[in-house]
């Protein structure tokens, strides 16, 4: 069967990428184009566009952008068209999927989503063009399945893919050797997040922490899809010197001690590591305003939101300053304090499920349209 595939965003060309894999392996015979990155290609996607073309983050931003996106989006419908695919297969990426789910529907093609819109946090109401334009949805929280439930459409909840990457992580050897670093020093790793915009905004603070805390020494960790010279540019900006590795997130978090991450799929990643972590996040004075008015769930972190409650520190807007960052970094590195956090995480890792959600969705999605 042919199929075309639309993930956005650093996470979605992981988790496109073993999608894909399992794929292959339930239909030798899969013609695969769509939208993501290097991961995507690299299982042998025809990749037509770059995830790193489409990421704009907060409303201000994607206003400003709005000209890009709807010229990507007029591309994009016209590139499915050309490919004719058996379906269409869409990698969260809300914003933009849900409208190109809705026009597929129009077009007879299939539309089946993997990882839900997190529509339960900011508009439920969603549901419903959900339900029109969705053929089948494939969630990986275990509270989504009962959220959909309330609207009366069933999904299939196949796990969380993360817990197939990190059970599968082989830690490096010699990364300390490598890159200059004591063993017997505190590690805290830097995640600013993916996107440049975030990156900007998010990594002053983090490197404030760095500059005050030389007992600890401080790892960046540099996304795939942004170039060295990037982070540098910062780097030199804030006077710090510390390493910048990029592309080896995992490896740098087998071995962190602590780690300062930016909400998104990397505080779940590092959850799953069971590294202790502050998460943050710092959004244009306009869009967390605009925020603060639609978002409906308690927490920003994912690892929160599948506990309920706080089990990680969440500094936010204006609680993501120095003082704070650094009372809640000293407080990581208490060995009382990562007792605690790993028995939440043990709790965190049994809510999501067992292992094999690629797997499990792709075969769901075989059957489902070998059944149609």
């Amino acid at each position: 069967m042919k199929y075309y595939i639309i993930a956005g965003e650093a996470s979605g060309d992981l988790h496109g990428s073993n999608l894909i894999k399992a794929l292959r392996q339930e239909d030798p015979a899969a013609n695969i184009r769509g939208w993501g990155g290097d991961m995507m290609e690299k299982q042998g996607m025809n990749l037509v566009k770059h995830y790193r073309d489409l990421a704009f983050m907060g409303f201000v931003e994607v206003v400003m952008n709005l000209r890009t996106i709807l010229r990507n989006m007029s591309f994009c419908k016209k590139d499915i068209l050309a490919f004719q695919p058996d379906a269409l297969i869409l990698i969260d990426y809300p914003g933009f999927n849900l409208r190109i789910a809705k026009w597929a529907h129009q077009q007879g093609i299939r539309v089946l989503y993997y990882i839900s819109p997190q529509i339960w946090a900011w508009n439920a109401k969603r549901v419903h063009a959900i339900k029109k334009s969705v053929d089948k949805m494939y969630v990986i929280l275990p509270f989504e399945k009962a959220f959909y439930d309330q609207y009366d459409y069933s999904v299939e909840f196949v796990g969380h893919p993360l817990l197939d990457v990190i059970d599968r992580y082989d830690a490096p050897r010699e990364f300390h050797q490598e890159y200059g670093l004591d063993p017997d020093r505190p590690l805290v790793a830097l995640l600013p997040g993916s996107r440049r915009q975030e990156i900007s905004r998010m990594l002053q603070g983090m490197l404030a922490a760095a500059k005050a805390r030389p007992q600890y020494q401080f790892v960046l960790a540099g996304a795939p899809s942004i170039p060295d010279d990037f982070y540098q540019s910062i780097l030199d900006k804030e006077g710090v010197s510390i390493p910048l590795v990029s592309g080896r997130t995992y490896d740098i978090l087998s071995l962190a001690d602590a780690a300062l991450v930016t909400s998104g799929t990397a505080t779940l990643e590092t959850a799953l590591f069971e590294v202790p972590e502050v998460v943050c996040y710092q959004g244009s004075p306009l869009s967390y305003q605009i925020a603060r008015r639609v978002i409906r769930v308690r927490f920003i972190s994912l690892v929160n939101l599948v506990v309920d409650r706080e089990l990680v520190t969440e500094l936010i807007q204006s609680d993501f300053r120095p003082k704070r960052i650094l009372s809640e970094l000293d407080r990581l590195l208490d060995p009382r304090h990562r007792t605690t956090l790993q028995a939440g995480y043990r709790e965190l890792k049994a809510k999501l499920g067992h292992s094999g959600a690629s797997q499990k969705a792709a075969q769901h999605m075989v059957k489902f349209l070998n059944d149609e």
